[in-house]
């Protein structure tokens, strides 16, 4: 029989960084609240948390990002105003982020590393497991990849983390992982029995790559404090988490959703543009008007056939 652990039910969500790659949008707006069409990316990933049973929501923030604050607060004037105006659809969108869910907010400090904003999460998560859940990572909201990851956390103990398939010209861009079938595991479950963080070309374990997704046994959070600087100067996550998949008796097994579904990644700025077409195109709001756009567009561009 798998072991039952306690389910997670809160959700730790890293909010610290620079977003360089985006200067100068980002030089005094925070990169998490850079609009995906009409939401800011961030509140993407707090609904998938909501979504997914998890309403208790911790931020992980640094200097600059008081909008993330002010966004998930109430806008009292700006509410007042919309009811006087009688725009009872702009005033729902607008208390829809105040309304969410419980959110929290601790400072990291000093930019040390994903693993160093997981374990400033530790006096608010306590001795339970939890989720993380990266910003840079949009998961469509028709596939319940974080739903899926909890389900086994629960069943099986551990830590659980989420994998795609990458090309295996891209795999030094990520996490990668060394990975075992599991006895009486569905098709998208799999062991991990080790982690190696963005590896040099031609050596990762496989061609299945960590994405933001993550729910951690609280045990990580002693390895974490042990961990030292790996890549880049920085505590990594993968690393302690390679810690747990080489020896389960550290905190319990590391497991692996493979995902097969609808990512966006907004950390990029290609593939931001192309996330915010994406999901444009398939806004029952915006998608008809915007797909005659589109197609019009390209046309013009010489890149299709007219």
């Amino acid at each position: 029989m798998p072991v039952k652990n306690t389910r997670a039910r809160k959700a730790v969500i890293p909010a610290a960084g620079l977003g360089t790659r985006f200067l100068p949008a980002t030089k005094a707006t925070p990169k998490e609240m850079l609009p995906v069409v009409d939401r800011p990316a961030i509140q993407y990933v707090v609904e998938e948390a909501v979504r997914s049973g998890l309403d208790d929501v911790l931020m992980v923030t640094g200097r600059n990002k008081r909008a993330l604050e002010d966004h998930f607060d109430r806008a009292y004037e700006l509410e007042h105003l919309l009811e006087l105006k009688g725009d009872a659809a702009k005033l729902a969108h607008v208390r829809a982020s105040s309304e969410l869910a419980d959110v929290h907010y601790v400072r990291q400090g000093d930019p040390l590393g994903l693993g160093h904003a997981v374990l400033a999460a530790e006096p608010h998560v306590g001795d339970a497991p939890f989720a993380v859940l990266l910003g840079d990572d949009l998961i469509d909201e028709r596939d319940p990849l974080l739903a899926r990851m909890l389900e086994i956390q629960e069943q099986r103990g551990g830590s659980v983390v989420a994998l795609m398939e990458v090309e295996d010209d891209r795999t030094h861009l990520y996490g990668c992982a060394a990975v075992a079938p599991v006895e009486g595991g569905a098709d998208d479950e799999l062991a991990v029995t080790d982690l190696v963080e963005k590896p040099e070309p031609g050596t990762a374990p496989s061609n299945l790559a960590v994405i933001g997704r993550y729910v951690l046994a609280p045990q990580i959070f002693g390895i974490l404090r042990e961990t030292p600087p790996g890549r880049g100067g920085e505590i990594q996550l993968t690393d302690a988490l390679r810690q747990l998949a080489l020896d389960p008796e550290l905190g319990g097994p590391v497991h692996a959703v493979v995902f097969r579904g609808r990512r966006y990644d907004t950390g990029d700025r290609g593939d931001y543009l192309r996330a915010v077409v994406r999901l444009a195109c398939e806004r029952e709001d915006l998608g008809p008007e915007f797909r005659t756009w589109l197609g019009e567009f390209v046309r013009e561009q010489g890149i299709l056939p007219v």
